[in-house]
């Protein structure tokens, strides 16, 4: 292309400290290095985590940086000993994926692995988010967080299949192991709940309850698959309790994706105290605790976390397109908002307002 080897100048939404607005500049995105791909982002999601991010509560986040992590695209350029993709390869950025899952925890991705950036402004470095930085026009990324996808897929829609979708859905589907006929509970009606809501009725879940503070979203978790939508804020007694009562002995599973202690507790008391799985798939604050009464986990209830659904993302993002395309599940449903990039701070006002589930911005 007539880009290869050449400094590419486009728009980006930079985060140049915590607590303040994303400014939309003009920035310079390097070529590809040895193993990097250079890929021109056509469409992103705005996610929970990015907000995380401008206000500062996600780990080891150093400003100035560009969010964004949900985001699918085109391969412009490729760097020496790239063999797996090529230009003009549709592509899905693997949000938070690595060859080791421990990796993620434990090395800061506010560089690339050569610890540089290929981002400049104004001239100052600005630094990459998890590796994918799909807020920029053109992002350079390692070759092994990227996943080809089908040409026929449309990339403003599948782009939620980087991150929320997946979440949600292998929370259900990989990490709980619903089984037909069984009772859930769902904490948190964001797109990882409603992911969540769409997993449990895959699987063939009997009884799906929807819990939020927000009604506005009770219509579209039934639309998904909610058997029942409550509302806490509805009952003077803790929601854990209303839950018991409402199933006899607590539910078989429950999910965590509001991202609070508060609602963690309240999922894993409102399991069966014998067999009930609790599964967290919210984020919570960094530096956040959660304090337990080890009596709920003694009585032989199990907790236990998820990081993107338990899906090995590389693999299965493919075959999760495959299956959207296929009609097996309908993602688009998560999609309340489609804007243009330039109203990037307007996305994050409807989600922070609870007015939206999944905007996605187009270049």
């Amino acid at each position: 292309m007539a880009t290869s080897g050449k400094v590419i100048r486009c728009r980006a939404a930079v985060a140049w400290a915590a607590g303040k607005s994303l400014s939309v500049e003009e920035i310079e995105v390097a070529p590809p290095k040895a193993h990097e791909v250079r890929v021109k982002i056509v469409a992103t999601g705005i996610c929970r985590t990015d907000d995380h991010v401008l206000v500062g509560t996600f780990p080891d986040v150093e400003f100035p940086v560009i969010p964004g992590h949900e985001g699918a695209g085109i391969v412009e350029s490729i760097g020496e000993g790239v063999t797996s993709v090529k230009p003009g390869n549709q592509q899905i950025r693997n949000s938070l994926w690595l060859h080791t899952s421990c990796a993620i925890l434990t090395e800061p991705q506010n560089l690339l692995p050569d610890k540089t950036s290929r981002f400049t402004c104004k001239g100052k470095q600005i630094h990459h988010f998890l590796w994918n930085s799909t807020f920029a026009e053109y992002t350079v990324v390692p070759e092994y967080t990227l996943a080809k996808i089908d040409a026929a897929a449309p990339l403003d829609k599948v782009c939620l299949l980087a991150c929320g979708f997946p979440t949600g859905y292998g929370a259900a589907i990989n990490t709980a192991k619903v089984k037909p006929g069984s009772t859930c509970a769902v904490f948190g009606l964001g797109g990882v709940g409603l992911s969540v809501v769409m997993g449990c009725k895959a699987a063939g879940a009997s009884r799906i309850i929807a819990i939020d503070i927000n009604k506005d979203k009770f219509a579209r978790a039934k639309e998904m698959g909610a058997t029942e939508c409550i509302n806490p804020q509805d009952f003077k007694k803790p929601i854990q309790q209303v839950l018991t009562e409402m199933t006899g002995h607590g539910v078989d599973y429950s999910f965590e994706a509001a991202g609070t202690a508060d609602t963690l507790i309240a999922a894993l008391a409102s399991c069966n105290m014998n067999t009930g799985v609790c599964v967290l798939a919210g984020e919570p604050p960094a530096g956040s605790t959660i304090p337990i009464d080890p009596f709920l986990l003694l009585s032989g209830r199990t907790c236990k976390g998820t990081l993107l659904g338990g899906w090995k993302m590389r693999d299965s993002i493919p075959r999760l397109v495959a299956s959207y395309l296929e009609k097996k599940f309908n993602s688009d449903l998560l999609i309340t908002h489609t804007l243009p990039f330039a109203k990037i701070n307007e996305g994050f006002e409807l989600l922070r307002a609870g007015k939206s589930i999944r905007s996605v911005l187009l270049f």
